[in-house]
Formats: C-alpha cells, sequence, structure tokens
C-alpha cells in the first residue's frame, strides 16, 4: 500500500513537513513563554503579599485598619499589585475564626476565598492558590503568624489577591502568540513555497531532460547544471555524462550497423560479379554458342579466371575474419628484416612498370637501415605486396616510388611513398575501409581492386603488434608506412646487418616470379609480389 505522503509532490512534501515542524515549533515557543511569564508574575505577586502579610502582623487585631488605611499601607498602592489586582488583609484567630478582612478600595466587588479555603492557608509563608467563594477566579495567598499582645493564641495574617491579573495577561499572551505565530506561519510558508521553487528548478530541469532524451531526443542536455557541489549539480553532472555515453553507444550502434548493411552490400556486390562472369559462360555453352575450339578455350579461360577471383576474394573474407576474431592465431612469426621485404618490393615495381624509377633508402631519406622484426613473412609480403599494389594501381606510369627502410621512433618502419595525386581528407579517412575505392570507376573486370587490399594490410599489420599508417594530400602524393614492433634494439652486434637483399637479391623479380619472394604480377599466394590476391585496390 502506498503511504500517503508519496502521492504529494516532493515540494509538497517538504513543504508539508516544514510548515508541521515550524507550527510545533512556535506551539513550544508560545508554551513555554507564557508559562514563564505566568511563573515570573506570580512570584512576584508572592513576594508582595508576603511583605503585605509581615506588615499586617503589627496592624491593630480589631477595628485599627479599613479600607483607606489599607490602601495607606507601603506597597499597597503600587503599580505592581495594580498589575495583579486589588489585595485583601485577612486575620484568624488560634482557632482559624475570621477576626478582620480588610479589603483595599479598588478589590472591584471580587468575591474573596470563604474561611474553609483560608484555613488551609500555611502560617509560614509559604503561598497557596485558592478558589474564590463562587468558583469564577483564583487567588493566591500567603499567611504569616501574629503574635497575640492579649496572652492569647497566636493568629495568622493572610494577604491574597486575585489572579485574574496574571490569567488575563498570559491569556493576552496566547493569543497574541497565536495570531503572531499563525501569520508567521503563513509568512514563513509562503516563503519556503518560493524558496523551494526555485531551489527545485535545477531538479525540474532534470526531468524535462530525461523526458526528452526518453522521447528520443539524445543529444538533450541538462542546459545549466547546479554548482557541481550541491547534489542537484552531481545528478545534473552525471546525468551529463550518462547521456553522452548514451549517445555515443547509439551512434556507434547505428554506424556499426550502417557498415554492415554497407559490408553485406559490396560483398554481395563482388561475389556476384565473377558469379555472373561464370553464369553467363556456362550458359552459352548451354544454349550451343559456342561453335568452335577456341570459343570454348575463351570462355574455359574466362571461367577459370572469375573463379580465381571469387576464390581470393573469398580467402581475403576468412583471412580478415580469421583477424577480427583472433588476430594472432593466422600468424607464424620468425625472426626477419624488413630489407629483405623492401628489395622484393622494388622488384615488383619494376616488374609491373620498368618505366617507374624506384629508389630504397631510410626512412628519413638516408640510406637504409636494419629493421629486425619478428613476424610472419609470408604474412608481411603480403602487406607490403598490398602496399606496393596500391602505388602501381594509383599513380601514373612512370611516376618516381621510394621504398624506405630502417627503423623510426623506436619501430621498424617500411614505407612505400608515391609522387602521385594524393588523397583528400575525406579518402584518407576511409581508404582502410573494406570495400572502400576512392575511385568508384575501378571495377574488377577493369583491373580495379576489391578495396579489401588495404584493410587486409593494417589487419596484419595490427596481429603483429604494428600498424599501417597513411600520411597524403591533393597533389602531393601519398606514403603508406608499415610500422612494426623491433625484434631487437638497433645496432644490436647478433643481428648485424640484417641480411638485407637489395634490388638483385633471390626471389628474384621477374615477370612470372610465383614463389614466396616473387614479385611478377603472376605472383598468386600469400607471398607472391602484386598478384591478383594483393591487388590492394584501396584507391
Amino acid at each position: 500500500m502506498i503511504r500517503p505522503m508519496r502521492r504529494f509532490s516532493l515540494r509538497s512534501r517538504l513543504l508539508l513537513l516544514t510548515s508541521g515542524l515550524l507550527l510545533v515549533g512556535l506551539g513550544l515557543i508560545s508554551a513555554v513563554l507564557s508559562n514563564r511569564l505566568e511563573s515570573h508574575l506570580v512570584d512576584r505577586l508572592d513576594g508582595q503579599l508576603r511583605s503585605l502579610a509581615t506588615i499586617a502582623t503589627m496592624l491593630p487585631a480589631q477595628g485599627g485598619v479599613d479600607a483607606e488605611s489599607l490602601d495607606a499601607v507601603p506597597g499597597v498602592a503600587g503599580p505592581a499589585l495594580d498589575v495583579f489586582g486589588a489585595p485583601s488583609l485577612v486575620l484568624l484567630d488560634g482557632d482559624g475564626r475570621v477576626l478582620t478582612a480588610i479589603h483595599s478600595s479598588r478589590r472591584g466587588g471580587r468575591s474573596l476565598p470563604p474561611p474553609s479555603e483560608l484555613r488551609r492557608v500555611p502560617a509560614g509563608g509559604d503561598p497557596v492558590t485558592l478558589a474564590s467563594a463562587d468558583g469564577s477566579e483564583r487567588w493566591r495567598a500567603v499567611g504569616v503568624r501574629a503574635r497575640d499582645r492579649d496572652g492569647g493564641r497566636d493568629g495568622t495574617a493572610i494577604a491574597a489577591a486575585s489572579l485574574a491579573g496574571v490569567d488575563a495577561t498570559t491569556a493576552n499572551l496566547r493569543t497574541t502568540g497565536l495570531v503572531g505565530g499563525a501569520a508567521l506561519l503563513a509568512l514563513l510558508t509562503a516563503a519556503g513555497w518560493f524558496a523551494l521553487r526555485g531551489g527545485l528548478r535545477p531538479l525540474r530541469t532534470v526531468e524535462d531532460t530525461a523526458a526528452a532524451v526518453a522521447s528520443g531526443d539524445l543529444g538533450r542536455r541538462v542546459p545549466e547544471p547546479a554548482p557541481p557541489g550541491t547534489e542537484i549539480g552531481r545528478l545534473s553532472g552525471a546525468l551529463n555524462t550518462m547521456l553522452g555515453q548514451l549517445e555515443r553507444a547509439f551512434a556507434e550502434r547505428a554506424a556499426s550497423e550502417a557498415r554492415m548493411r554497407e559490408f553485406v552490400s559490396d560483398v554481395s556486390h563482388e561475389l556476384r560479379t565473377p558469379l555472373f562472369g561464370i553464369k553467363g559462360s556456362t550458359e552459352l555453352y548451354r544454349m550451343g554458342a559456342l561453335t568452335g575450339p577456341d570459343d570454348v578455350d575463351a570462355t574455359m579461360h574466362r571461367i577459370e579466371r572469375e573463379a580465381a577471383r571469387l576464390t581470393a576474394l573469398t580467402e581475403d573474407l576468412l583471412l580478415l575474419a580469421r583477424l577480427d576474431q583472433a588476430p594472432g592465431a593466422a600468424l607464424e612469426p620468425a625472426p626477419m628484416d624488413l630489407r629483405t621485404l623492401a628489395g622484393d618490393a622494388r622488384h615488383d615495381l619494376r616488374a609491373l612498370d620498368r618505366s617507374r624509377p624506384v629508389e630504397i633508402t631510410g626512412p628519413d631519406g638516408g640510406p637504409p637501415g636494419p629493421a629486425p622484426v619478428l613476424g610472419d613473412e609470408a604474412r608481411l609480403r603480403q602487406v607490403v605486396a598490398n602496399l606496393v599494389g596500391n602505388a602501381a594501381a594509383h599513380t601514373p606510369s612512370g611516376t618516381p616510388v621510394r621504398i624506405g627502410v630502417g627503423t623510426a621512433d623506436g619501430r621498424a618502419v617500411l614505407d612505400v611513398a608515391d609522387e602521385g595525386p594524393g588523397m583528400s581528407e575525406e579518402q584518407a579517412a576511409r581508404v582502410f575501409d573494406r570495400f572502400y575505392r576512392a575511385d568508384r570507376s575501378r571495377d574488377r573486370s577493369g583491373g580495379g581492386g576489391t578495396g579489401l587490399g588495404l584493410a587486409i594490410a593494417r589487419s596484419l599489420a595490427r596481429a603483429h603488434g604494428g600498424d599501417v599508417e597513411l600520411a597524403t594530400s591533393p597533389g602531393e602524393g601519398a606514403r603508406f608506412r608499415l610500422a612494426l614492433p623491433l625484434a631487437v634494439p638497433p645496432g644490436d652486434p647478433e643481428r648485424g646487418d640484417g641480411g638485407g637483399r637489395d634490388a638483385e637479391g633471390p626471389g628474384g623479380g621477374g615477370p612470372g616470379g610465383g614463389g614466396p619472394g616473387g614479385g611478377g604480377p603472376g605472383g598468386g599466394g600469400p607471398g607472391g609480389g602484386v598478384g591478383e590476391t594483393g591487388q590492394a585496390g584501396g584507391r
């Protein structure tokens, strides 16, 4: 069952709680003040009555004092007793009989307590409260023992005064406190309402922001968060942080879904192209359109070429999938030097374009240096082949290419830098995306790649603990850098010169080279130069 207070808003609950506490506090203050005032007034009255009773013991017992003479007694007509009410003086004999009852002329007809009540007054000076004869008022009385001058029993002199003035004063105080307290409570409640309204305004802003986010506006934030040291300030900061993370997560999910849709679309397109070629060739054969041996041979060659392309694409996709799932599982690392790959890369470029100047230097343009790494040579050859093939495919014939090898920033590096047209910032940002081709007019049938070469190169480099980096600008060419962790510090005497090979090293770069180091266009396997699977197609 929901508690009744929980049905109200936080502002209403705080206001009710504050008002209730104020009401209790004001009531307690009023009660304490009225009780203290009454006690103070009664104490003062008791002192004056005690003085009057003491003076009365010195007056004649009978006939010597009347109302006028009582008024003349010092202190009786003073301002203090005027506040409490006119006093009366009663003399009792030793048997408790009233000898004399003298009243001030200002008594105003108030009824004196009866003799039965007066006999209750002790003679020791202790004050007592008595009831009037008609029970309408309270009286305060003080008795003092009086000596009988005729040798009889001692009597009692009693001074009494009505408490009507005290009761009226305390009643006025309570009334004033009630009215003033009610006004003060109303004022404080109104002030509290406005204060709570202003204090809880940031919380309302947080509520509005959360409602906007719930309706789909993920970019909404708490516009003016409270000071960070306050509870609402910390809540606003935490909410803004959470909303930022939520927005980024949704954006990443949307981008991932978009990439997945694009990937599926690109894969479907790339698979469909060779499949349609194979299907078209088989349909020609089935329809009897191949009339001679030359036609059959050409068609079979086309089927074989498309099947090879389909196989290469499938192998690339499987390799990327394995690298995504377990990057190091597809590698067989061993000590090697990147200078070996640099020499083979020059052979590859010369085989593709004999008019292209190719120079091997260091990363900074100086002499090449050792670049020992621990890597899978076949996979690293595939990386370099993709970088070299990308430079050959996307620069004009005869464009100079520089291959830099050595160490830079504590890493072993191999650069493939061309002086071609370069890439825009947008193209450079996406060049490593799968199936991305900066030149959409190039397709596989026209000699273009699938757009997987650079994606595979970067994935293989990262599987080795390194990366492939790009530096380019329009009209300034492009430099792709393979950067890997050093196997040993540069200049280690055990490594020596690294056994690097120059342009004329083993694994020749002739146009048919298909071995592990082959650089010819027909080099097919992972270690091939710029073969069918090595075609980068990144730009």
